[in-house]
């Protein structure tokens, strides 16, 4: 069995507009999801000019109960905010018999 853990997604709040007609923000909400599986994966842009990278590249195996859209989300985990690129599907149902169903590739970019 392999062990997993709980992080924290925060998904954006719902746009409105302000008295001017300008696009606002709305607040984040915050909610926990355990059972995720972090897999590290390497940094793309490690090179003779960047020998310490910038971008941390993280895939999150999401748990198959959490149906949620993660588009524009942000996922915690150990201390550190992680964007999530574009809209994780679920794999094929028949094709992917365990307790995840989605792949979650996120970024950290610090530089």
């Amino acid at each position: 069995m392999l062990a997993t853990e709980a992080v924290t997604v925060v998904m954006p709040g719902a746009r409105s507009r302000d008295p001017h007609g300008n696009a606002m923000a709305g607040e984040p909400t915050r909610e926990e999801v355990a059972g995720v599986l972090p897999q590290p994966t390497s940094t793309a842009d490690v090179g003779e000019e960047r020998p310490d990278g910038v971008t941390v590249a993280v895939t999150f195996h999401w748990p198959r109960a959490d149906h949620r859209s993660l588009r524009g989300c942000t996922v915690e985990w150990q201390g550190r905010a992680f964007r999530v690129i574009g809209d994780p599907v679920p794999y094929v149902g028949a094709n992917c018999p365990g307790a995840f169903d989605r792949s979650v590739q996120c970024e950290a970019c610090d530089g």
